[in-house]
């Protein structure tokens, strides 16, 4: 009887990891498609390759100390203006 028990723990077990497991994929998935949005909000807004909007966004987040997909969300739902990412052009050639 222990060892039906122990069996059955186990599998709830590796069940419950498996969901855990699940989830943190759905959320890295959602992550990188928002930072995607914002990528191109940015190419677009800006100009910009996609490289280098990425550059951009990643650039901001470092220097104000926040999550790179908070700055993406933020971004991608118009909450945050892209020119505070875009880098600063000087017109005085």
């Amino acid at each position: 009887m222990a060892d039906t028990a122990t069996i059955g723990i186990l599998q709830e077990r590796a069940v419950r990891h498996g969901e855990t497991l699940s989830e943190q994929l759905q959320t890295a998935l959602n992550s990188r498609v928002t930072i995607e949005q914002a990528k191109g909000v940015l190419a677009v807004t800006g100009g910009l390759s996609m490289n280098d909007a990425f550059t951009a966004l990643r650039a901001y987040a470092r220097s104000h100390n926040l999550m790179l997909g908070n700055v993406a969300r933020a971004l991608a739902e118009r909450k945050l203006d892209p020119a505070l990412l875009l880098p600063r052009r000087d017109h005085t050639s």
